[in-house]
């Protein structure tokens, strides 16, 4: 085989790979984005549980107790929207743990209410 050949199949060969390791990367990116996707959307029906579960133990009196919460979700919402597409897998990883810790959290809160409910019945 002559030099000129050698160079393009190993041109090629590179080219391929290169583009190989992007389409990986890029599904490996998509499937991040879907995942903390469905960890927003988890937390999001989360808050609105442990909103309608407090007001219906404390009323009303306290205003509304995880306002808050759904305005820094609604601000990693937009974060999302603005960044996803450039964030790093790692970016978004992150994100997501710290959604899902936040979920978490209220899950414990939540389960603090029920005893509550379950206490003064």
């Amino acid at each position: 085989m002559d030099l000129p050949v050698l160079l393009i199949t190993v041109a090629a060969g590179l080219l391929l790979a290169w583009v190989a390791l992007r389409r990986h990367r890029r599904a490996r990116h998509q499937r991040e984005m879907v995942h903390l996707l469905d960890a927003a959307d988890a937390l999001e029906a989360k808050l609105r549980t442990a909103r309608s579960e407090i007001t219906a133990v404390a009323g009303d009196r306290n205003g509304d107790p995880v306002q808050d919460a759904m305005r820094e979700m609604l601000r990693q919402r937009l974060w999302l929207r603005e960044h996803g597409g450039e964030a790093s897998v790692g970016e978004l990883r992150q994100v997501r743990d710290s959604i899902e810790d936040a979920r978490r959290r209220i899950d414990h809160q939540l389960a603090r209410v029920r005893e509550a409910r379950v206490s003064t019945a």
